[in-house]
């Protein structure tokens, strides 16, 4: 069971209506730089669950630095506006909030601007330095859920949201076991370390440092096969648990901001260049555990042709794309093939998406099916 939905309480630092991506921003490389081992008294990996399944938190604030190293080319310029790709590559930074469900509050800094995320209440506001533009959104009584889970990005925001999506993957395909204690934003702690028996995977293992009084997650390391560092790695740099001040997720419209008021629309499943999570019709998932593999359609990127624009897709130059990926081909047919550290994606010429964390070799025979 997903340790966020046992315990709602765990989710105090996923802003239930973030719609932004974390933007490049000035961490130190340093950032992450180990501190002495602290002496813990001994907690199995089992105890360990149970403390992330009663902690109780009624704020906390502070600043998250998140570094990628996927071994992936560069994506910038093919995907305009579509912040996703740099924050596959770097060192990123935000500053969160969060004083209850109704209350969060996200602030994401780069060299060029500012971009905030608040929920009060009812009241979603989106707000960018660059254009000095605002949206705001008034949310209704399902809509609040539905927001949290449709503005999330796609790869998670913090170590709480990591650690979640690594525990619900906990099964026989998984050995758990406990590391070596740390000190995190100077909070002692435990590591919880997962470690997939797949050999298709190519995660190594997932390292999740928790405090050790209140026992939430501070840091989240994932490792790739043939690596002792990480690829992906999120931690608190700074964190403060008193319940923030009120006025923190008060939102004040600078001088000559233009505000746009907007009504929640649930996009429409099956308009072109739409691909869905899983379980969505359009998106079908192969195996289980840490080697599933997401099959999907991309309509109208056959060929090198753009993808249509509609439902929100991005202005995608495939042209560009696929010809800076390897050409592959074999008994499930042809396409192009992108690898990083941690995922393989392969495009096929008859206009499938096949993902995961898996080997080439489990797309493939994905591919077959």
């Amino acid at each position: 069971m997903s340790v966020l939905r046992s315990r709602p309480v765990l989710r105090w630092l996923v802003p239930a209506t973030a719609a932004v991506a974390v933007i490049g921003g000035g961490a130190a490389v340093g950032t992450f730089a180990a501190e002495a081992e602290p002496s813990l008294p001994p907690r199995t990996a089992a105890q360990l669950l149970v403390d992330l399944q009663t902690s109780r938190l009624e704020g906390v604030s502070g600043t998250v630095v998140q570094r990628a190293d996927l071994g992936l080319p560069s994506l910038v310029g093919l995907v305009p506006g579509n912040e996703l790709s740099t924050m596959l590559t770097g060192t990123h930074t935000l500053r969160v909030w969060y004083s209850g469900p109704e209350r969060q509050r996200v602030a994401l800094l780069d060299t060029l601007g500012e971009q905030d995320v608040i929920r009060n209440g009812r009241d979603l506001w989106t707000w960018e330095s660059r254009t000095n533009t605002a949206r705001h959104r008034t949310l209704g009584d399902t809509e609040t859920g539905r927001a949290a889970a449709e503005a999330r990005p796609n790869l998670p925001a913090t170590p709480q949201e990591a650690a979640d999506l690594a525990l619900a993957a906990i099964d026989p395909s998984t050995e758990v076991s406990v590391g070596r204690s740390a000190t995190v934003a100077g909070q002692d702690a435990y590591e919880l370390v997962l470690q997939p028996r797949d050999k298709d995977s190519l995660v190594h293992q997932l390292r999740i440092a928790i405090d050790a009084k209140q026992h939430v997650p501070l840091r989240f390391e994932v490792l790739a096969k043939g690596s002792d560092q990480p690829a992906f790695e999120m931690a608190f740099t700074q964190i403060d648990y008193r319940r923030p001040e009120a006025d923190q997720f008060t939102f004040n419209p600078p001088p000559g901001v233009t505000v746009n008021e907007e009504k929640a629309e649930r996009p429409a499943a099956g308009k072109p260049g739409h691909v869905g999570p899983a379980g969505d019709p359009q998106v079908r998932a192969v195996g289980d555990g840490w080697t599933t593999v997401l099959v999907a359609r991309l309509d109208g990127a056959v060929g090198g042709k753009p993808a249509a624009p509609g439902a929100g897709a991005p202005d995608v130059d495939m042209s560009k794309l696929l010809g800076g990926l390897t050409a592959v081909s074999g008994d499930w047919g042809s396409g192009r093939l992108l690898t990083g550290k941690l995922f393989s994606v392969l495009l096929t010429d008859d206009g499938r998406v096949l993902a995961g964390a898996v080997t080439p070799e489990r797309l493939y025979q994905a591919a077959r099916g």
